[in-house]
């Protein structure tokens, strides 16, 4: 497309660029912040709110390296408090892309 070879070693970043292709990675990260906003704000009896928040019964996990939950991302990058801050559609929208953009 480019007409591009290995040997000229153009880093990726430049090629997305002049090709105006998304990064696939920052692309589903991105769909599931958006995602993540629209199901916090959600009544606290739908069945996504509930999966989003459940808990094992004991409370604990197994031993060793740790598997990611579906909210660990977002508690890293935003605290505890995402749910909260997702209530209000403005700003988390603009923490979103504020994020994308570094």
């Amino acid at each position: 497309m480019l007409k591009l070879k290995v040997k000229d070693k153009v880093p990726c970043t430049e090629t997305r660029k002049r090709t105006r292709v998304q990064n696939v990675v920052q692309f589903a990260l991105k769909q599931k912040w958006n995602w993540a906003g629209h199901v916090a704000r959600f009544d606290g009896n739908r069945w996504t709110q509930r999966v989003t928040e459940w808990q094992p019964r004991e409370g604990r996990r197994a031993r060793g390296k740790q598997r990611r939950r579906w909210r660990d991302d977002l508690v890293q990058l935003k605290g505890a408090t995402w749910r909260h801050d997702a209530q209000h559609r403005q700003q988390w929208r603009s923490d979103v892309e504020g994020y994308f953009q570094r």
